[in-house]
């Protein structure tokens, strides 16, 4: 099964780690909350870093 990698905006907390690490992936929307912009814009082991890394812990993968 696949994953894909998701924000759970509720628990955002804003801090922007993820996309000054990984712009790729991550940008901020109009709420200044978090959002995937492309899943597949960085490895996976670099995506996992960035789960494990988060302050808010809101980065999360999802099953497909």
């Amino acid at each position: 099964m696949a994953k894909t990698v998701y924000v759970v905006q509720d628990d955002c907390t804003s801090c922007v780690q993820c996309v000054d690490n990984l712009p790729e992936v991550f940008q901020m929307d109009d709420d200044d909350l978090a959002e995937v912009i492309d899943p597949f814009g960085a490895p996976e082991e670099e995506i996992q870093d960035e789960i494990d890394a988060c302050p808010g812990e809101c980065i999360i993968w999802k099953e497909d």
